[in-house]
């Protein structure tokens, strides 16, 4: 199972001296989160995608392309990439660029974002939202298996004897999760191509999260893939943590309060009882993740929410010495001890090259315009 950190780069005040970071400041920190989650054994850092202030991260593949070189082992990902809005012709190629630079250690998860006027400015219409995502990501996914494409849509220019460049690494596309807190046509979609499904789990109860993860199991199955529990499943998750409990709601009470999503609405307590939400000891986190499962099954990633409403740097990285120190290796052990033999691990560049029965030299040479023929290359 992997356990990582996502961010959504939010520049946020905070709310104990009302100062907010630079824009420049909050990217440092991003990539210092990213690093500290290497140093402290998580295996995932996954950048959100906006384009809108109060957020940073408008280019997801430059932060994660500098992270991988200061990197060897973290595995990089996205916590959105809006598959409606960017070209999935760029998305085919700077996602392959990524994977070539970082020796594989990439995956993305697609999703439409919360911010509804990102269409327009994108030349996009919000009303279009779902079958942009459907039919970009059939573009996508042709891009990554196909050599030469043809194609003809509905929201982009026909394409003919197209070859996105690079291909990917060892012939193998990076694992797509497709994330939706509530859209069931992405759990469809998901399951149809045989890949992940990420509920983000953090605004909504856990009957929420429960249909949503059943209904893309049993069409995971329905179309073929393999059994529902054999269906790929991510979480997220909102974790806040001291030794002690009321000292993690004490300090955590003001950010919550205040957070621009959910502050000034239910109280802190309501929220934690409500949903996934975990702010207290260690231990507590520990038992309340376990009960994730319960509800989901066995599934392969989990990623927490640890850098938003505020909350300085300084905090953040105390708070991933303690899910890397105390927390992740008893969740690592217990659900591993828990997992069934047929149920597959979570996907890596590795896996997906074996399960295509090797690596393979993927690309493609252009034929000559003058003799209408190939160069010689030597394999």
């Amino acid at each position: 199972m992997q356990f990582g950190i996502f961010s959504v780069g939010d520049v946020t005040v905070d709310p104990t001296n009302g100062r907010a970071p630079t824009e420049r400041e909050r990217i440092k920190a991003m990539v210092a989160i990213a690093l500290k989650a290497e140093e402290v054994g998580l295996d995932v850092f996954a950048t959100g995608e906006h384009h809108n202030p109060p957020f940073v991260p408008s280019s997801p593949t430059t932060m994660l392309g500098y992270i991988a070189a200061r990197t060897e082992r973290l595995l990089l990902s996205t916590a959105t990439t809006l598959i409606t809005t960017n070209d999935p012709v760029k998305i085919a190629e700077d996602y392959a660029m990524l994977q070539h630079l970082a020796d594989g250690r990439v995956d993305l998860m697609m999703g439409r974002g919360n911010t509804g006027p990102v269409y327009p400015w994108f030349g996009k219409d919000i009303r279009a939202g779902i079958p942009l995502a459907i039919e970009n990501y059939d573009l996508l996914h042709r891009l990554w298996r196909e050599d030469v494409v043809d194609w003809k849509g509905r929201f982009r220019t026909p394409l003919q004897s197209f070859t996105s460049t690079p291909r990917p690494l060892d012939g193998v596309p990076p694992f797509v999760w497709h994330g939706s807190i509530r859209s069931p046509e992405i759990a469809e979609q998901a399951a149809y191509y045989g890949d992940g499904f990420f509920h983000n789990h953090i605004f909504w109860p856990k009957e929420h999260t429960q249909r949503m993860v059943n209904l893309y199991r049993q069409r995971f199955e329905h179309y073929g893939h393999g059994s529902a529990d054999q269906a790929i499943v991510g979480l997220g998750g909102q974790v806040f943590m001291r030794k002690n409990s009321q000292d993690a709601v004490r300090e955590f009470r003001p950010y919550f309060d205040n957070a621009p999503v959910y502050g000034h609405g239910p109280s802190l307590e309501e929220f934690t009882t409500e949903t996934p939400l975990t702010v207290g000891s260690p231990q507590q986190v520990i038992d309340r993740t376990l009960t994730f499962r319960d509800y989901v099954g066995d599934y392969q990633r989990q990623l927490f929410l640890m850098d938003h409403a505020g909350l300085p740097l300084k905090t953040v990285l105390e708070q991933l010495d303690l899910l890397g120190e105390e927390v992740v290796p008893v969740l690592r052990k217990e659900f591993d001890s828990m997992r069934p033999a047929h149920v597959p691990a979570a996907p890596t560049h590795a896996s997906l090259v074996a399960a295509a029965g090797g690596a393979k030299d993927s690309t493609v040479h252009a034929v000559d315009d003058v003799t209408g023929k190939a160069p010689e290359v030597n394999r």
